[in-house]
Protein backbone atom coordinates (compact mmCIF):
# COMPACT_ATOMS: atom_id res chain seq x y z
CA UNK A 1 0.00 0.00 0.00
CA UNK A 2 1.29 3.71 -0.80
CA UNK A 3 2.76 5.22 1.89
CA UNK A 4 2.96 9.05 2.04
CA UNK A 5 6.23 9.17 3.99
CA UNK A 6 7.59 6.31 1.65
CA UNK A 7 10.14 9.31 0.09
CA UNK A 8 11.33 10.20 3.44
CA UNK A 9 11.49 6.50 4.87
CA UNK A 10 14.25 5.90 1.69
CA UNK A 11 16.52 8.17 3.30
CA UNK A 12 15.89 8.13 7.20
CA UNK A 13 15.16 4.29 7.72
CA UNK A 14 11.91 2.75 9.07
CA UNK A 15 12.76 3.40 12.67
CA UNK A 16 13.40 6.96 12.25
CA UNK A 17 10.37 7.73 10.29
CA UNK A 18 8.28 5.59 13.46
CA UNK A 19 10.22 7.89 15.95
CA UNK A 20 8.98 10.83 14.55
CA UNK A 21 5.59 9.63 14.91
CA UNK A 22 6.29 8.96 18.25
CA UNK A 23 7.50 12.40 18.62
CA UNK A 24 5.58 15.47 19.85
CA UNK A 25 7.24 19.22 18.89
CA UNK A 26 5.60 22.40 20.36
CA UNK A 27 6.28 25.19 17.52
CA UNK A 28 6.09 28.66 19.31
CA UNK A 29 5.18 31.54 16.56
CA UNK A 30 3.94 30.00 13.28
CA UNK A 31 4.83 33.05 11.47
CA UNK A 32 7.58 33.16 8.51
CA UNK A 33 9.54 31.13 10.64
CA UNK A 34 7.77 28.62 12.54
CA UNK A 35 5.29 28.29 9.38
CA UNK A 36 8.22 26.79 7.25
CA UNK A 37 8.99 24.50 10.22
CA UNK A 38 5.52 23.56 11.05
CA UNK A 39 4.76 22.00 7.28
CA UNK A 40 8.29 20.44 7.04
CA UNK A 41 7.61 18.30 10.26
CA UNK A 42 3.96 17.94 9.39
CA UNK A 43 5.49 16.50 5.65
CA UNK A 44 7.94 14.32 7.46
CA UNK A 45 5.49 12.73 9.67
CA UNK A 46 5.68 14.02 13.11
CA UNK A 47 3.29 12.72 15.01
CA UNK A 48 1.80 15.25 17.44
CA UNK A 49 2.29 19.01 16.71
CA UNK A 50 1.23 21.55 19.52
CA UNK A 51 1.31 25.30 17.51
CA UNK A 52 1.18 28.40 19.94
CA UNK A 53 0.72 31.81 18.51
CA UNK A 54 -2.55 34.41 19.18
CA UNK A 55 -2.10 36.28 15.98
CA UNK A 56 -4.54 36.53 12.68
CA UNK A 57 -3.38 36.44 9.25
CA UNK A 58 -2.43 39.78 7.68
CA UNK A 59 -2.55 40.78 3.88
CA UNK A 60 1.15 42.05 4.53
CA UNK A 61 1.88 38.24 5.50
CA UNK A 62 1.32 37.11 1.91
CA UNK A 63 5.14 37.50 0.75
CA UNK A 64 6.48 35.38 3.59
CA UNK A 65 4.05 32.84 5.49
CA UNK A 66 2.90 29.33 4.19
CA UNK A 67 -0.53 29.35 5.63
CA UNK A 68 -0.93 33.11 4.72
CA UNK A 69 -3.21 33.45 1.12
CA UNK A 70 -6.12 35.69 0.29
CA UNK A 71 -8.64 32.97 1.96
CA UNK A 72 -7.12 32.74 5.11
CA UNK A 73 -6.58 36.79 6.08
CA UNK A 74 -8.16 37.72 8.78
CA UNK A 75 -8.38 34.08 10.68
CA UNK A 76 -6.77 33.40 13.77
CA UNK A 77 -3.01 31.70 12.62
CA UNK A 78 -4.05 28.52 14.26
CA UNK A 79 -7.09 27.89 12.76
CA UNK A 80 -5.41 28.54 8.93
CA UNK A 81 -2.54 26.31 9.89
CA UNK A 82 -4.97 23.35 11.74
CA UNK A 83 -6.45 23.20 8.42
CA UNK A 84 -4.04 23.23 6.09
CA UNK A 85 -1.38 20.87 8.50
CA UNK A 86 -4.36 17.94 8.52
CA UNK A 87 -5.47 18.51 4.91
CA UNK A 88 -1.33 17.42 4.17
CA UNK A 89 -1.64 14.51 7.35
CA UNK A 90 -5.10 13.66 8.71
CA UNK A 91 -3.58 11.59 11.38
CA UNK A 92 -1.37 14.61 12.42
CA UNK A 93 -2.50 14.82 16.50
CA UNK A 94 -2.51 18.61 16.44
CA UNK A 95 -2.89 20.94 19.54
CA UNK A 96 -3.67 25.25 19.02
CA UNK A 97 -3.06 27.46 21.33
CA UNK A 98 -4.24 31.41 20.70
CA UNK A 99 -2.06 32.33 22.82
CA UNK A 100 0.49 34.71 23.49
CA UNK A 101 3.62 33.46 25.03
CA UNK A 102 5.19 35.76 27.66
CA UNK A 103 6.40 34.65 31.44
CA UNK A 104 2.56 35.34 32.12
CA UNK A 105 1.15 32.95 30.45
CA UNK A 106 4.27 30.34 30.47
CA UNK A 107 2.39 28.33 33.08
CA UNK A 108 -0.45 27.08 30.80
CA UNK A 109 2.16 24.94 29.21
CA UNK A 110 3.64 21.29 30.68
CA UNK A 111 6.86 21.76 28.88
CA UNK A 112 7.00 17.91 30.40
CA UNK A 113 4.84 16.56 27.34
CA UNK A 114 7.04 17.67 24.64
CA UNK A 115 10.22 15.49 22.96
CA UNK A 116 11.50 18.92 21.18
CA UNK A 117 10.39 22.93 21.20
CA UNK A 118 10.93 25.94 18.64
CA UNK A 119 11.34 29.36 19.35
CA UNK A 120 10.38 31.39 16.56
CA UNK A 121 8.93 34.30 18.37
CA UNK A 122 9.77 37.69 18.65
CA UNK A 123 9.93 39.18 21.40
CA UNK A 124 12.95 38.97 23.86
CA UNK A 125 11.38 38.46 27.14
CA UNK A 126 9.10 35.77 25.66
CA UNK A 127 12.34 33.90 24.18
CA UNK A 128 14.11 34.34 27.57
CA UNK A 129 11.55 32.77 29.30
CA UNK A 130 10.89 29.55 26.69
CA UNK A 131 14.24 28.97 26.85
CA UNK A 132 14.29 28.60 30.37
CA UNK A 133 11.26 26.47 30.45
CA UNK A 134 12.57 24.38 27.83
CA UNK A 135 16.03 24.10 29.65
CA UNK A 136 13.89 23.86 32.99
CA UNK A 137 12.16 20.61 31.61
CA UNK A 138 14.95 19.27 30.24
CA UNK A 139 13.66 19.44 26.63
CA UNK A 140 15.95 20.23 23.71
CA UNK A 141 15.26 23.62 22.25
CA UNK A 142 16.47 24.92 18.99
CA UNK A 143 15.41 29.43 18.59
CA UNK A 144 15.85 31.58 15.55
CA UNK A 145 17.65 34.82 16.04
CA UNK A 146 16.73 37.32 13.29
CA UNK A 147 15.35 37.23 10.28
CA UNK A 148 13.77 40.34 9.06
CA UNK A 149 15.89 42.97 7.48
CA UNK A 150 17.72 39.99 5.33
CA UNK A 151 18.18 39.58 1.89
CA UNK A 152 20.79 36.25 1.47
CA UNK A 153 19.13 33.08 3.16
CA UNK A 154 23.15 31.76 2.24
CA UNK A 155 24.28 33.28 5.43
CA UNK A 156 22.24 30.76 8.14
CA UNK A 157 24.05 28.89 10.30
CA UNK A 158 23.31 26.42 13.20
CA UNK A 159 25.65 27.24 16.34
CA UNK A 160 25.61 27.80 20.01
CA UNK A 161 24.46 31.50 20.71
CA UNK A 162 27.75 31.63 22.60
CA UNK A 163 29.23 31.58 19.66
CA UNK A 164 27.35 33.94 17.46
CA UNK A 165 28.44 37.01 15.48
CA UNK A 166 26.87 40.13 13.47
CA UNK A 167 23.10 38.88 14.17
CA UNK A 168 21.53 41.83 16.56
CA UNK A 169 19.33 39.92 18.03
CA UNK A 170 21.92 36.81 18.95
CA UNK A 171 23.88 39.61 20.66
CA UNK A 172 20.88 40.81 23.31
CA UNK A 173 19.94 37.42 23.53
CA UNK A 174 23.67 35.83 24.82
CA UNK A 175 23.96 38.56 27.34
CA UNK A 176 20.62 37.99 28.88
CA UNK A 177 21.02 34.28 28.49
CA UNK A 178 24.33 34.78 30.02
CA UNK A 179 22.63 36.27 33.16
CA UNK A 180 20.07 33.91 33.81
CA UNK A 181 22.86 30.96 34.02
CA UNK A 182 22.02 29.43 30.68
CA UNK A 183 24.74 27.61 29.55
CA UNK A 184 23.85 26.36 25.42
CA UNK A 185 21.45 26.99 23.22
CA UNK A 186 21.36 25.89 19.87
CA UNK A 187 20.29 29.08 17.20
CA UNK A 188 19.63 29.52 13.86
CA UNK A 189 21.37 32.46 13.03
CA UNK A 190 22.57 34.97 9.86
CA UNK A 191 26.25 36.21 9.59
CA UNK A 192 24.41 39.27 7.25
CA UNK A 193 24.37 42.80 8.05
CA UNK A 194 20.64 43.82 8.48
CA UNK A 195 19.58 45.92 5.53
CA UNK A 196 17.99 49.26 6.54
CA UNK A 197 14.25 49.11 5.61
CA UNK A 198 13.20 52.05 3.54
CA UNK A 199 11.14 53.41 5.87
CA UNK A 200 13.05 55.60 7.43
CA UNK A 201 10.83 58.46 7.82
CA UNK A 202 8.20 56.82 9.62
CA UNK A 203 8.02 57.48 13.07
CA UNK A 204 9.82 55.34 15.31
CA UNK A 205 7.05 53.42 16.73
CA UNK A 206 5.43 52.11 13.34
CA UNK A 207 8.87 51.55 11.58
CA UNK A 208 8.32 47.41 10.53
CA UNK A 209 11.63 45.26 9.90
CA UNK A 210 11.90 44.23 5.74
CA UNK A 211 10.89 40.52 4.26
CA UNK A 212 11.44 38.45 2.02
CA UNK A 213 9.75 34.93 0.73
CA UNK A 214 13.22 33.66 0.32
CA UNK A 215 15.00 33.83 3.92
CA UNK A 216 12.78 33.05 6.60
CA UNK A 217 11.37 30.22 5.06
CA UNK A 218 15.23 28.83 4.59
CA UNK A 219 15.61 29.65 8.24
CA UNK A 220 12.55 27.85 9.04
CA UNK A 221 13.48 24.63 6.96
CA UNK A 222 16.65 24.96 8.63
CA UNK A 223 15.34 24.62 12.41
CA UNK A 224 13.56 21.52 10.97
CA UNK A 225 16.27 19.30 9.77
CA UNK A 226 17.61 20.08 12.96
CA UNK A 227 14.65 18.36 14.44
CA UNK A 228 14.47 15.94 12.68
CA UNK A 229 18.29 15.07 12.88
CA UNK A 230 17.83 14.97 16.76
CA UNK A 231 15.02 12.96 17.18
CA UNK A 232 16.47 10.42 14.80
CA UNK A 233 19.65 10.02 13.97
CA UNK A 234 21.57 11.81 17.47
CA UNK A 235 18.49 9.71 19.45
Amino acid sequence: MENQFERTELLLGKDAVNKLKNSRVAIFGIGGVGGFTAEALVRSGIGALDIIDNDTVALSNLNRQIIAVHSTVGELKVDAAEKRFLDINPDLKLKKHAVFFTPETSNKFDFGEYDYVVDAIDTVTGKIELILKAEEAGVPIISSMGAGNKLDPTRFEVDDIYNTSVCPLARVMRTELRKRGVKKLKVVYSKEMPVKPENNNLPHSKIVPGSTAFVPSVAGLIIAGEIIKDLTVND
